[in-house]
């Protein structure tokens, strides 16, 4: 009884962290000519988090990682030039892409992520989420790079009051121009898991292998209709197409967020170029937008725009090219890496794609 009332806390608390917490979906495509994108939302349970602004770093910037006890992190030196979107105002954000093409976003992992302990004697190579998501963009090139360096560092848990006091339990999601795609989880403390991403496809909590276990459940999905049957002579046809997806979960919850999203990645038509690609990953990513107020409560009228689609970004990681698109701006704006120099180019924050103002083209008649 007492292994009972265990479980049912534990779950209970995590179907809590379920409601509470942002829900971001995360995908990739591929197309013929070369091209690798990804593609993910980016919602927030506390609000409107500004991810609309992007801030640019430079080649050789100087680093200085956040510890509990302040800045006194590991210290180095940018050798890529990155791009990221930023959260309330800070620069780092849930998604950034660097000049050689290496793409990594953070994703929410509440109720398993579980980081370093922090040690003073370990001090000088210990880095905040934050700081480690800045330190791949800004070391790496490719997957493998990040993946042969990670006994270099240790990521330790630090509260960040600019975060309205949240934790902060995240995994993450790291691909390269060559289709490369991981996902990253540190759980136990300090271990470090790697998995293959599946079609790029990643959510949140539980973890990962978790997930993969769980697709065993929909393996009979296909697009094409069910045939007709006929049954004491009668026949039944399908309604419509479709029926080859009956049962493909539709809600906002991260196991079948993951389910529908490795569906929909599979059924994908062949893409011709780059651009083809882009524009299907969002096309995709318009069954996971949040709407406001669809995850809250029922006894009120949705106020804020908390754990909602804030912003839907695709990363051309061949061609190093940002492109997204915000709740309260849907035209798609795209950022080019090759036409920064980033040998030169001043550390700035860009809030051009924080207009916030739908863009409607009015059609005159002739």
């Amino acid at each position: 009884m007492r292994r009972f009332l265990v479980l049912l806390t534990t779950g209970v608390f995590f179907l809590a962290t379920l409601r509470t917490t942002n829900a971001c979906t995360g995908i990739s495509l591929r197309s013929r000519d070369g091209a690798v994108i990804a593609a993910r939302t980016v919602e927030w349970a506390l609000g409107d988090a500004h991810h609309d602004a992007l801030v640019i770093f430079p080649r050789g910037h100087e680093f200085r990682a956040l510890t509990p006890d302040g800045k006194n992190g590991l210290k180095w030196t940018g050798t890529h030039g990155f791009v990221s979107l930023t959260a309330y105002g800070e620069e780092y954000g849930p998604d950034a892409m660097n000049e050689a093409g290496l793409y990594v976003g953070v994703y929410y992992f509440p109720g398993y992520a579980s980081f370093s302990k922090f040690e003073k004697s370990e001090v000088g190579r210990s880095l905040s989420v934050g700081d480690f998501m800045r330190w791949m963009l800004s070391s790496f090139s490719t997957v493998e790079q990040v993946k042969a360096s990670l006994d270099q560092v240790r990521i330790v848990n630090v509260e960040d009051p600019r975060f309205g006091g949240a934790p902060l339990p995240f995994h993450w999601k790291i691909s390269d121009a060559t289709g490369a795609s991981i996902v990253l989880e540190i759980v136990d403390g300090g271990q470090i898991r790697i998995y293959d991403a599946l079609l790029g496809v990643i959510t949140n909590s539980p973890d990962y292998n978790w997930h993969l276990t769980n697709l065993r459940n929909y393996l009979g999905m296909a697009g094409a209709p069910k045939e007709s049957v006929t049954l004491d002579g009668r026949q039944f046809a399908p309604l419509g197409s479709g029926t080859g997806l009956m049962g493909l979960p539709g809600d906002f919850t991260p196991p079948s967020r993951f389910v529908r999203a490795v569906a929909l990645t599979a059924s994908v038509r062949p893409l011709e170029t780059a651009e083809d690609a882009v524009f299907e990953a969002f096309r995709i990513l318009d069954n996971f937008n949040i709407p406001v107020g669809a995850t809250g409560s029922a006894d009120r009228i949705a106020t804020d725009i908390a754990s909602a689609t804030q912003i839907t970004t695709a990363c051309d990681l061949k061609n190093r090219v940002l492109y997204f698109h915000t709740m309260d701006n849907r035209q798609i704006q795209k950022l080019d890496l090759r036409k920064i120099d980033f040998a030169t180019v001043q550390h700035q924050v860009i809030r051009e794609g924080a207009i916030r103002e739908q863009q409607v083209h009015e059609i005159a008649p002739e």
